[in-house]
């Protein structure tokens, strides 16, 4: 086939095609000329680490953001989409990371407000048919009538992800839609969307996670620093090739770790209680000892007394009953700041809301909970020279891309926002680290970097408590390994004898392990 037919042929099999889009904002070039398309039927995953340009592009075919250059042709014919109402009505819809439903309303209620929004009227009846003959065509599992703040976090996506359905659309957008899932929930909504290419709908898939990638895309569009590096059809690489495009060096996606014998006991946790936001029992009975030079993962699905064990252990909580000793020292409901000056650092599962102050610069973040302490303090005033020298050696030990200390943490990306919570926590003689879904949401090169952070800090003697749901981070870097089901402990192995089928079944509580 000549070139002329090839491209003839794409042309005539392309949903939507972006010629040459660059956008900026400000001195930060976003895009640069960047050219892609989405087929008929596909699913097409956007990779890049964060920051590359995927969500801007993303945003760009969606009218959330005019190209400052460029053209976009839909079905074959040069669209202007000036708003997502003109996408919209094109037929492109997108689900964004942050959704935008309101707690108070019904499943129907959000979808009628929104849909009403975008021109499109429904009464409550016609909608909660609409609902039921979509949610039955992919086998989702969903009451159109239960109250947004009833629903998991999985559910509260499947009400984004039906708002597009319900405008009938061809192309659905997804901004890394796994990323407050569970494993269970993506793999069934990996099995959903491939049942939605069956019915002939295109989907962008925008994630940083390559395992993402080969489960469930045909195509891959990699982009690193807002420039277009390749497509290329999925079937042809593999995980490392991704990676290489991805962030332009090899990636070691098992780090080796050093033979440390362990040391003594640092953090001791007894017959530890709690109760949830809804004054449920959410901690029954933990029972969990961490020592010098190890690495204690806890693995477990979402929502089983993980984040009240982490809330608790760091004073932002209180226990109901229990102890939890720093060596011969009990900190059981000490204060936040009483713990963190006893040596107890913590990386947080919220990085935004609960790590760091988006409005302050890097500088003040960096010694966020520290900054009345020594040497941050001099007298009544602050120490702005030793803050000020903190800041410059952070930039560099932890290689945070800013373009100066003053710069506000809400212009980072997801991955230099979490190096500076390393840098705070980690810059400090730690005891403990008690590490709270460290790598949700990073690229492959970010992940690579904190789990290299967390070995050298159990090298040097610190005791880490790991929490994660992410199954390969808990093998790749525990010494002991274990689960926690609905606030209990159900099994704990060595990481030398623990089975991955094993844990995952514990996972769902399906057998216990004493």
């Amino acid at each position: 086939m000549s070139n002329r037919e090839s491209m003839a042929k794409n042309q005539s099999t392309n949903l939507i095609e972006a010629l040459g889009l660059s956008k900026r904002f400000g001195n930060v070039l976003a895009l640069d000329s960047i050219n892609f398309s989405v087929r008929k039927g596909e699913i097409h995953c956007l990779l890049g680490e964060n920051g590359a340009g995927k969500t801007t592009l993303a945003e760009c075919l969606y009218g959330f953001y005019k190209p400052d250059a460029g053209n976009i042709i839909y079905k074959g014919k040069s669209a202007e989409i000036a708003s997502p109402r003109d996408a919209m009505e094109l037929g492109i819809g997108m689900v964004h990371q942050h959704f935008t439903l309101v707690d108070s309303h019904t499943v129907i209620e959000n979808l009628i407000l929104d849909i009403a929004g975008n021109g499109l009227l429904l009464n409550i009846k016609e909608a909660e048919e609409k609902i039921r003959e979509i949610c039955k065509l992919y086998e989702v599992d969903l009451d159109p009538n239960v109250y947004v703040w009833q629903l998991s976090v999985g559910q509260q996506q499947w009400v984004e992800i039906l708002k597009a359905l319900l405008l009938g659309i061809d192309l659905l957008i997804l901004d890394e839609p796994t990323a407050v899932l569970t494993p269970q929930e993506t793999t069934r909504l990996f099995s959903v969307l491939n049942r939605m290419k069956s019915e002939g709908l295109s989907i962008i898939f925008i994630t940083h996670k390559l395992n993402e990638v080969i489960a469930v895309s045909d195509r891959v569009t990699v982009l690193r620093k807002s420039k277009l590096i390749g497509s290329v059809d999925t079937r042809d690489v593999t995980k490392e090739d991704l990676a290489l495009m991805m962030v332009g060096r090899e990636v070691v996606f098992r780090i080796q770790k050093d033979n440390l014998e362990q040391g003594q006991p640092t953090l001791t946790i007894s017959d530890l209680y709690a109760y949830d936001d809804r004054e449920l029992p959410a901690l029954k009975g933990i029972n969990l000892t961490v020592h010098e030079h190890e690495i204690l993962g806890i693995a477990g699905v979402s929502g089983n007394g993980q984040k009240e064990l982490f809330e608790v252990i760091i004073g932002v909580r209180s226990a109901t009953q229990g102890l939890i000793n720093l060596g011969n020292e009990s900190i059981l409901n000490n204060s936040p700041s009483q713990i963190l000056a006893k040596g107890v650092g913590r990386i947080p599962g919220d990085r935004n809301r609960e790590g760091l102050i988006l409005d302050f610069t890097i500088a003040e973040n960096l010694i966020l909970g520290r900054q009345w302490q020594s040497p941050y303090l001099n007298g009544l005033n602050f120490n702005n020279k030793e803050i000020k020298n903190r800041a410059i050696n952070s930039l560099a030990q932890y290689e945070i891309m800013a373009p100066s200390i003053d710069c506000q943490t809400k212009k980072l990306s997801g991955g230099n926002l979490q190096k500076v919570i390393l840098a705070r926590e980690l810059g400090h003689p730690l005891k403990v680290l008690i590490a709270y879904q460290p790598c949700r949401g990073l690229d492959v090169g970010a992940t690579e970097f904190v789990h290299r952070q967390l070995l050298e800090k159990r090298k040097s003697g610190a005791a880490i408590l790991l929490i994660s749901e992410d199954l390969e981070e808990i093998f790749n870097l525990s010494d002991t390994i274990t689960v926690i089901y609905r606030g209990k402990i159900t099994g704990q192995f060595t990481a030398s004898e623990a089975q991955l089928n094993k844990v995952g079944l514990l996972m769902a509580g399906i057998e216990s392990q004493v």
